[in-house]
C-alpha cells in the first residue's frame, strides 16, 4: 500500500516510475535498465535493500533508504557504501518528494561539476566547503545547503517554498518558513559583498 501510494504521488510530480517488489525482480530490472533515483525499502520478501544497493554501487544511481528506526546499523553499513539519504517510516510524503528531488539534483551537479562559482564565492562540492577569494568561509551544514542551492540556480527567483524543499535541519526536520529569513539574513552577514542574495518582493530571493 506505500509503494503503491508512492508510485502515484511521484508520478503526480512528473516522474517515471518503476515498482519492484522483491530484490529478485529489482536485480533483473537494473540489469536492463538505467535509474537515476532507487527508493528502497530495508524490509523486502527475499532479502533487504541492501542487498539491491550493492548491485547499484557501481551505477550513477542516487538511493534513498526507507527505514524503522531498528535498522541504525545497517544504515551506517550503507552510507559507507555510497548511499545518499534515508527516511525513516512512517514518513511525511512532503518530505520524501523533497528529499528524491534533491538528491536528483545533487546527482546532476556531481555529473556536472565538482567546483561550483557564485559571486566571489567558490563552492567545492566534493568537499563540502566554500571560499570567498581562497579563504574558507565557516558555515553550518543549512547555510551550506542554502548557498548550494542559490548557486546551482543563479540568477534565478527561487521561491520560499523551493528553498524550503531543498533544506532541513540535521535531524531531518523541515525547517520553518520564519527560520528561512533567519538563514538568509545570517547566510547574507558571512558572504558580505561576495555574493549578493536579492528579496524580490511577493517572489522569493534571486543570488548572483
Amino acid at each position: 500500500m506505500i509503494a503503491s501510494g508512492l508510485e502515484y504521488a511521484l508520478e503526480q510530480e512528473g516522474y517515471i516510475v518503476t515498482h519492484s517488489k522483491s530484490v529478485y525482480d529489482a536485480r533483473s530490472k537494473i540489469a536492463n535498465e538505467h535509474f537515476d533515483l532507487a527508493i528502497l525499502d530495508m524490509q523486502l520478501p527475499d532479502g533487504s535493500g541492501i542487498d539491491v544497493h550493492e548491485v547499484l554501487q557501481s551505477s550513477s544511481t542516487a538511493v534513498i533508504f526507507l527505514t524503522v528506526v531498528s535498522d541504525e546499523g545497517n544504515i551506517v553499513r550503507a552510507f559507507d557504501g555510497g548511499a545518499d539519504d534515508y527516511i525513516t517510516k512512517p514518513f511525511r510524503l512532503r518530505e520524501l518528494l523533497a528529499r528524491v528531488k534533491r538528491a536528483l539534483n545533487t546527482q546532476h551537479i556531481s555529473e556536472r561539476s565538482s567546483v561550483l562559482v557564485l559571486g566571489n564565492t567558490t563552492i567545492d562540492i566534493a568537499a563540502g566547503k566554500a571560499y570567498i577569494d581562497g579563504d574558507l568561509l565557516t558555515l553550518t551544514a543549512l547555510e551550506y545547503r542554502l548557498l548550494l542551492t542559490f548557486a546551482t540556480n543563479p540568477g534565478k527567483v527561487l521561491t520560499r517554498s523551493q528553498l524550503l524543499e531543498n533544506i532541513w535541519d540535521a535531524a531531518g526536520n523541515f525547517v520553518e518558513d520564519n527560520t528561512l529569513t533567519v538563514y538568509i539574513k545570517r547566510l547574507r552577514e558571512k558572504l558580505g559583498d561576495a555574493v549578493d542574495i536579492k528579496t524580490i518582493r511577493g517572489l522569493g530571493y534571486c543570488a548572483d
